[in-house]
């Protein structure tokens, strides 16, 4: 993750084109980090529209995305709302996209640049792509709908690994595990991506969203208001904590983190 600093120029690239929209990130400042510029941006971008079949999510500069805004990650709110709710709502506005999504993850995928890319229906990689989820690091308890879209894709045991130890995948690991569908050098992966997109895009949009759909709410965890008002409170919690400030402040001066368990 990158902290975002004023003035740092961030926007998302928009190309719409035979039916596929093609979103590519680009604060070059911060490795594609994401901010409110950007999560307003994409929230934009991710309205449905009759002429866009499918999605492709990039990252300009050879860096998929180093994560969120860490300047962001403060305690809760007066009104209890947690400090990353913004880009959780647009992950999920794009997790349940009507269009399916190709994500092409060149370079780090960070915190949540790694939840965007499950947060797409497909990934497609290159050599040099890295995962990493460092939210034990930064003191915080990462949302429950994260937790789940990694889960599906590796399994519990190996989502534990991710996420309790900050273990960074290779390009390799990341397609043995599932991460990534397809691994490529960066010119084919591009092409590959632009090809998957097209043949999506080809297909017949209320069967592939009427799918889309069914498979999202087969997959979906059936959390009680009991079990979310929990995980919420142990998240608030973590995000307020001295922990927390550590982790972040440990993180910005590049040094290791001494936790204290308050």
């Amino acid at each position: 993750m990158e902290p975002s600093s004023p003035g740092t120029e961030a926007s998302v690239q928009v190309e719409d084109r035979e039916g596929v929209r093609v979103l590519t990130l680009s604060h070059p400042a911060r490795r594609n980090a994401l901010n409110d510029t950007l999560l307003d941006a994409l929230d934009a971008a991710l309205e449905p529209a009759p002429h866009v079949r499918a999605l492709l999510v990039r990252g300009a500069g050879g860096t998929f995305c180093s994560g969120y805004d860490l300047t962001r990650l403060g305690p809760p709110g007066p009104d209890g709302r947690l400090p990353d709710a913004w880009v959780m709502a647009v992950l999920l506005k794009l997790e349940r996209h009507p269009a399916p999504t190709v994500a092409l993850v060149e370079g780090a995928a960070v915190g949540a640049g790694f939840d965007l890319a499950c947060a797409c229906d497909f990934r497609i990689g290159t050599p040099g792509t890295t995962f990493l989820m460092p939210p034990a690091r930064l003191g915080i308890v990462y949302s429950p709908e994260g937790l789940a879209r990694a889960t599906r894709l590796v399994g519990l045991a190996r989502a534990k690994q991710l996420f309790l130890t900050a273990r960074k995948l290779d390009a390799r690991e990341a397609l043995d595990w599932g991460l990534l569908d397809e691994c490529l050098e960066p010119a084919q992966a591009e092409a590959r991506a632009h090809a998957l997109c097209a043949t999506l895009a080809g297909q017949a949009p209320l069967a592939v969203a009427g799918m889309k759909e069914g498979f999202g709410l087969l997959a979906r965890a059936s959390l009680g208001e009991a079990e979310l008002a929990r995980l919420h409170a142990l998240r608030a919690a973590a995000f307020g904590s001295e922990d927390a400030k550590e982790g972040r402040a440990a993180f910005l001066e590049k040094r290791p983190p001494r936790f204290s368990g308050r």
